[in-house]
């Protein structure tokens, strides 16, 4: 098989970002045990990243360089599951008086944004996004100019297409009802007003492959690549098919209306992506139909929560729970796709230890 261009993209989902996370802490170390290349990161097998909520926190985790070392990750697929499991619960806090104040998110914001702020301040310090390790694509919404921001790093070394990394990932993750809008500056100088990416592309897949199409891969030397040139791996952050009984919904006004719009509107748009994806590729030759790949967990059958905001210190263990066993059952699977990731994106020159 002729070398490919290796896209990662992640769902949005709140904390269940850990699924994902999950998932590519095996995918990491697979890739270290098989390679024997103990520095290995994710970062290094794929050449695009495309993420939205969660899931551009996550990629801007990949990323992010390390301090002593631009060229190098500063962190390990493990610490960027950490951020989920040691700062969740601090991020997703609901006190008696913001209750009150903001009845349950029905009068204001549900959570204060500072615990959120703080940790992407501390995992991120004052990194561009021009500096990221390789291309991503991070999408927002504009609600002031009703339009999609697309942050790309690999075109963000004019100021005026660069912005810090942790406002990026603040901008992505401004969930509507959960957090207050993201108000934040290009190194140019210019406001956005910002929400949640996932209310017009919860699955960037189909995006992340749009924008592959318009570029330059000189590693790989292959230019525009179509899509039998990609190998695209898309996950998910696990779903359950919640019913709403038509007795119940028909009465409903805007606020009974809120949470299960929020939740079709997010599982919806991945859904149609993934069938949009699955077509496209069916039209390949026989070798390039298996080079998209998607990850979904379902979670009725799991003891997790699906509700994106439940940080408790017992349903994150059981969202841990959840993406291990969806690899436990799915390791040839999987396997299959750290062979793929090895044989199509190995470093040139590997780390040295």
């Amino acid at each position: 098989m002729n070398k490919k261009i290796c896209i990662l993209s992640i769902d949005g989902g709140g904390i269940r970002g850990i699924i994902p996370a999950t998932i590519i802490r095996y995918i990491e170390e697979s890739i270290q045990e098989r390679t024997g290349e103990a520095r290995a990161r994710i970062s290094d097998y794929f050449d695009l990243m495309a993420g939205t909520s969660t899931g551009g926190i996550l990629v801007c985790a990949y990323l992010v360089p390390a301090a002593g070392d631009p060229m190098r990750p500063r962190f390990t697929a493990e610490e960027a599951l950490n951020l989920y499991k040691e700062r969740g619960g601090d991020i997703f806090e609901l006190s008696l008086w913001q209750k009150i104040r903001t009845a349950k998110g029905t009068l204001d914001e549900k959570y204060q944004a500072d615990a959120l702020e703080k940790a992407l301040d501390e995992y991120f310090g004052e990194t561009k996004l021009s500096q990221l390790l390789k291309p991503c694509l991070i999408p927002a919404y504009d609600i002031e100019n009703r339009m999609g921001k697309f942050f790309t790093s690999y075109n963000a070394d004019a100021n005026t297409r660069n912005f810090l990394v942790k406002d990026v990932a603040r901008a992505t993750s401004a969930a509507p009802t959960y957090f207050e809008t993201a108000h934040i500056r290009s190194m140019y100088g210019v406001s956005y007003a910002l929400i949640d990416g996932g209310v017009f592309v919860n699955n960037p897949a189909l995006c992340a492959y749009a924008e592959a199409r318009t570029m330059k891969f000189e590693s790989k030397g292959i230019d525009y690549p179509t899509a039998k040139d990609m190998l695209l791996l898309s996950l998910g952050t696990g779903e359950v098919k919640k019913p709403y009984a038509y007795k119940d919904a028909k009465d409903w006004g805007s606020i009974s209306w809120i949470k299960p719009l929020i939740d079709i509107m997010m599982s919806g748009n991945s859904e149609t992506v993934d069938y949009q994806l699955k077509q496209l590729y069916d039209t390949l030759p026989p070798e390039s139909k298996t080079c998209y790949k998607r990850i979904q967990v379902d979670l009725s059958k799991t003891h997790a929560d699906p509700d994106m905001d439940n940080a408790g210190g017992k349903n994150i263990a059981a969202l841990e729970e959840a993406g291990k066993r969806w690899i436990t059952d799915h390791l040839k699977e999987l396997d299959d796709i750290v062979d793929l990731l090895i044989a199509n994106s190995a470093p040139a020159q590997p780390p040295i230890a």
